[in-house]
């Protein structure tokens, strides 16, 4: 099995800490291809950069994707999710809907660790496009840029498991979503200090990919998520005007 772990940031440094861990998480024989897309945000924060990453996902997945047997939209605004799904004929995940989803199968409520304000908006807007605003027991953000977190992975653990911690207590959470490409890894240094399962999603993705991937399901001949065609485009790279042209 082939697995595209696709990042529509252009931060190749972030790539190879998401690479690592989807490596670690990955069954035997399932092969993780880690690509970085070539134009954009070098960490996707804000919602002008959500629209420029979501052509960026799509351009890079339209390059990438072929021979793969599932993808993995990895940064933390799930850039171009709905329409890679309906684009491409596997199946794809994103990294904060494959981390809630998961949450959701861990029990009731779950509660969110992100790094800003703003991102703690965004991701409520998130969570209600996917239809769990019910499941969300709180947000807590850590006042912490990706770049730092990166930097001194070791000394955002505190602050991240004291963010968890209070969501558990506090919040009554039953699960912890780490949100953000840059979390990759983190569950396994704060998991002791954190009274409910932790979860990020580059781990969860790679699960949740590769068990769709067996199950074979057809792509979707018919409905909104049905492969567009006959697509009059231009401008586009090669790949993408091919795609959509059928």
């Amino acid at each position: 099995m082939r697995l595209l772990l696709a990042n529509p940031n252009t931060s190749p440094s972030i790539t190879g800490l998401m690479e690592r861990a989807a490596r670690a998480t990955a069954s035997p024989g399932t092969d993780i291809k880690a690509v970085t897309a070539k134009f954009g945000g070098a960490v996707i924060g804000s919602r002008t950069e959500m629209v420029i990453g979501d052509f960026a996902s799509l351009s890079l997945l339209a390059e990438e994707a072929p021979g793969c047997d599932a993808v993995i939209v990895a940064a933390a605004l799930d850039s171009g999710l709905r329409a890679a799904k309906e684009m491409l004929q596997v199946p794809v995940l994103g990294l904060t809907e494959a981390a809630i989803h998961m949450a959701c199968l861990c029990g009731g409520r779950f509660g969110l660790v992100v790094t800003s304000a703003r991102t703690s908006t965004i991701m409520r807007e998130m969570i209600a496009g996917y239809g769990l605003s019910s499941r969300l027991a709180g947000i807590r953000w850590i006042g912490r840029d990706p770049a730092a977190i990166y930097g001194d992975p070791e000394g955002s653990a505190d602050a991240i498991a004291e963010a968890a911690r209070r969501l558990a207590e506090e919040d009554l959470a039953d699960s912890i979503v780490l949100i953000g490409a840059i979390m990759a890894g983190v569950p396994d240094r704060i998991r002791d200090a954190v009274p409910v399962p932790v979860i990020e999603g580059v781990s969860a993705g790679v699960v949740l990919c590769e068990g769709m991937a067996r199950l074979g399901l057809r792509k979707a001949r018919a409905g909104s998520f049905a492969a567009p065609s006959g697509r009059k485009v231009t401008g586009l790279d090669p790949a993408l005007e091919a795609l959509l042209r059928g």
